[in-house]
């Protein structure tokens, strides 16, 4: 009885022990990757501190001030380092993190749907990388609306730390949310969504991604949320009809004579 019932929980141990490990390799890749934003941290945070200030030319002239950037507490510093460090690690490591997800769950599909599988794989690190890039581009934009909001005769001064917080939220939820097309053009490959499965309930979908957007958007600015909203709405429509061109392709080569 005991034998059976231990039997019956080694697939679940199998799928724990299995998950342990794709993360502790996720974890470990990011924490190398990190050691590049470790040493190349002044060159990093420059670029970074370009919507607010030149910190570059900051450096090289030896002012003790960047714009409206501050650093304050005796760990300030070693923590805006850590953060950097781990920004860079999270984003340079993506394809290796990106992979280990597709295979904690390819064991799990067939052989046919393994192989339709892949274009998760290929396809996540260009779309995460895409949607990086969108969210740094739109930076610059978000914070002159957003310090447009101070009143008169006030300064602004924004501590570095929130500042990063800010930047790591804004490019890591675009980055995050132009998986979208990838997880649903996968769905439909392995066959577990159909095109019309994804554009029927078209409503709901898109005042979902508002949702989405208005809920996760780090900045509160309608400018930046219609920015990230409208690729969004975009992206899902094409997959949408991606799915119902492959669904059509799929049921030719099925049913030939029909």
């Amino acid at each position: 009885m005991m034998a059976g019932a231990k039997s019956a929980r080694m697939p679940l141990l199998e799928h724990l022990r299995e998950f342990r490990k794709r993360i502790v390799r996720s974890v470990s890749a990011i924490l190398l990757a990190a050691l590049i934003g470790w040493f190349f941290y002044n060159e990093i945070i420059a670029k970074l501190a370009e919507p607010v200030c030149d910190l570059a030319l900051a450096q090289r002239t030896g002012s003790d001030t960047c714009g409206s950037l501050y650093i304050s507490g005796v760990l300030g510093p070693l923590n805006l380092q850590i953060k950097v460090a781990l920004l860079t690690g999270l984003i340079i490591a993506a394809p290796f993190w990106l992979y280990q997800l597709w295979a904690f769950i390819a064991p799990a599909l067939h052989r046919k749907e393994k192989r339709n599988s892949v274009f998760f794989f290929v396809a996540a690190t260009p779309f995460f990388a895409a949607g990086t890039f969108l969210g740094y581009a739109i930076l610059p934009l978000a914070i002159k609306v957003l310090f447009g909001f101070t009143p008169d005769a006030l300064n602004n001064l924004v501590k570095f730390d929130d500042y990063l917080d800010f930047v790591m939220r804004t490019i890591l939820v675009f980055g995050l949310a132009f998986e979208l097309p990838v997880f649903l053009v996968t769905f439909n490959l392995i066959g577990f969504l159909s095109g019309v499965a994804i554009l029927r309930p078209w409503r709901i979908w898109v005042f979902c991604i508002v949702l989405f957007v208005a809920g996760f958007s780090p900045s509160a600015d309608p400018l930046s949320m219609i920015l990230l909203a409208i690729p969004l709405i975009i992206l899902y429509l094409l997959s949408g009809v991606f799915a119902l061109w492959n669904d059509r392709r799929r049921a030719k080569k099925e049913f030939p004579l029909v």
